[in-house]
């Protein structure tokens, strides 16, 4: 049994152990164990959760399967960008489950669950970013609706970064 349920600063230490295992497992071989380490460190602690989930503009949501928190997810309402021209597009910033539960296809859920939400907020569209090489989850946005419309590096470490698509999917 699934259920979906809103974040709050409780669960900011939760969201770090997800946050950092899902990174890792999705983008681990992205770079250098010592660059993936150090990105990790400095951007999934309990401290970043903190301070996202004070920030109303953040949502972040919590997937749990009997019970167990298996993944999570965080979109940002209004969130325009120079590839869309509209203002009123949401921003899926993180769609994770860990990965010894992707058998259970919830992702699909927890992402359906996010375009809802994005769709009661007047919103036209969503758009992210993903790695070029996460090739699962292009092929779940693309099945999903999405279409590739620009590029971005996302930045690891001083000396490393990871060129992504930007996808957008319009309502």
């Amino acid at each position: 049994m699934t259920t979906i349920k809103n974040a709050t600063i409780k669960e900011a230490e939760l969201l770090s152990k997800i946050g950092s295992q899902s990174f890792i497992e999705s983008h681990g071989r992205s770079a250098s164990k010592k660059d993936i380490f150090n990105y990790v460190s400095s951007k999934f602690t309990k401290d970043i959760f903190d301070s996202e989930l004070k920030d109303s503009n953040n949502v972040y949501h919590i997937l749990y399967f009997n019970q167990e928190p298996i993944g999570y997810s965080k979109i940002i309402y209004n969130y325009s960008q120079n590839n869309i021209l509209f203002k009123n597009v949401t921003k899926l910033e993180r769609l994770y489950v860990l990965e010894e539960f992707h058998h259970l296809k919830l992702g699909l859920e927890l992402f359906n669950f996010n375009v809802a939400l994005s769709k009661n907020h007047h919103q036209s569209g969503m758009w992210l970013y993903t790695w070029i090489e996460n090739h699962k989850a292009i092929h779940f946005y693309k099945k999903a609706g999405f279409n590739v419309i620009g590029c971005y590096d996302f930045k690891i470490s001083e000396t490393h970064s990871n060129p992504n698509h930007q996808m957008l999917l319009l309502y």
